[in-house]
């Protein structure tokens, strides 16, 4: 079986973690944590970075920063994981989801001003895929409305769009470490702060509501609760181990990139019989985290998944569209068509794709769906 993820060590994680035990600090804002800061931070240009234990924690993070209320609104993309919109969700906001591109599947940026209204705080922008939206566009309309912009950059590590790595450009932004990611600690995120006027109550909210980091640099005599917060920080463990992949990140992008490649090669011929390949914008710099393709309308993807699987090979497809699901039902509205949304997310695929694939593997697998869409045409 070809799986499709294999989570990728670079051989010094248990070193630091072992380094990170004879330290004596297992809790999280150790030497180790503070080291990750100071990698994203210089690598992204960002003001401030700080873990947390998921990039969930860090949208919920900057939703808190944004001061949300009932009714306030939020708008997304729907093609997008559930995260997103919890985070807003979960301080009574309302997520408007709006419809997809058809070359990127990122948010529209045509269809962003319309979905406007006296309610909106704030655009999430989710980078799929690791390839960016359309950011220059986001961010002038966003100026226009005054509103904030919070990138969803849980897969765009080391991605840039125009020269700017994504996660620097928007108010804030939230990137992923979880297993499936190209950089990863088990479970693990990070807040991007790029906005100064985010920084000092952002440092309270990830210090569970107190003023412990003042209190730590000298700046106060003692600290106390000053705000709503939560348990945000990872441990030192999970910092230690991400430090690791960190420190590698370039050259295990390189290597997806390869495969991905490889993959846009093998995969050609599938566009003669009505399938779709990522089409990645000239001004978007990707990060090779992940292969998709868009199966033609007439195929099965069950069918085609099932042959798949049947032959060793793991493809899986991708997000139900948060509109159609019960709870976008119940706690979000449309703002727009969902056309593309809607025909994308019933034809997507994903293929094997993890740093050391073989280079064997991307024609063998491409191989195996053209078999598979021939057969179920």
């Amino acid at each position: 079986m070809i799986p499709f993820n294999r989570p990728h060590l670079t051989g010094r994680e248990f070193a630091y973690i072992q380094k990170a035990v004879e330290a004596g600090q297992l809790a999280g804002n150790g030497q180790f944590t503070q080291r990750c800061h100071s990698w994203l931070e210089s690598t992204l240009g960002a003001p401030r970075v700080r873990l947390t234990h998921s990039a969930t924690a860090a949208l919920e993070m900057a939703a808190l920063l944004l001061d949300l209320q009932p009714g306030d609104e939020v708008i997304m993309p729907s093609f997008t994981f559930v995260s997103t919109a919890n985070a807003f969700v979960l301080r009574g906001a309302t997520p408007v989801f709006v419809d997809v591109r058809r070359d990127t599947l990122n948010i529209d940026e045509r269809l962003i001003e319309a979905a406007i209204t006296p309610r909106t705080r704030a655009i999430v922008p989710v980078h799929y895929a690791g390839v960016s939206c359309e950011m220059d566009v986001i961010v002038d309309v966003a100026k226009r409305h005054d509103l904030v912009v919070i990138e969803d950059a849980a897969q765009a590590l080391l991605s840039s769009h125009k020269g700017r790595a994504l996660g620097s450009i928007g108010h804030l932004a939230a990137f992923s470490f979880h297993e499936t990611k190209n950089v990863m600690s088990g479970e693990g995120g990070a807040l991007a702060i790029n906005d100064e006027r985010y920084l000092e109550r952002a440092e309270i909210l990830w210090q569970k509501g107190t003023n412990r980091s003042a209190f730590a640099q000298g700046a106060v005599d003692k600290y106390t609760w000053m705000d709503v917060g939560s348990s945000f920080l990872p441990g030192e463990l999970v910092a230690a181990f991400l430090l690791a992949q960190l420190e590698e990140t370039r050259s295990i992008t390189a290597e997806r990139m390869a495969s991905w490649e490889r993959y846009l090669d093998a995969c050609a011929p599938l566009r003669a019989h009505g399938a779709d390949l990522p089409s990645i914008p000239a001004e978007c710099q990707h990060n090779g985290h992940l292969f998709r393709v868009l199966l033609p309308q007439h195929v099965s993807r069950a069918e085609t998944l099932r042959t798949l699987n049947a032959r060793g090979i793991n493809a899986v497809f991708h997000y139900v569209p948060l509109h159609s699901s019960p709870a976008g039902r119940r706690f979000g509205r449309t703002a727009s068509s969902m056309e593309v949304t809607d025909d994308c997310s019933a034809r997507l695929l994903r293929l094997p794709l993890w740093s050391g694939l073989s280079a064997e593997v991307p024609p063998r697998v491409a191989a195996e769906l053209m078999a598979a869409v021939l057969a179920h045409a």
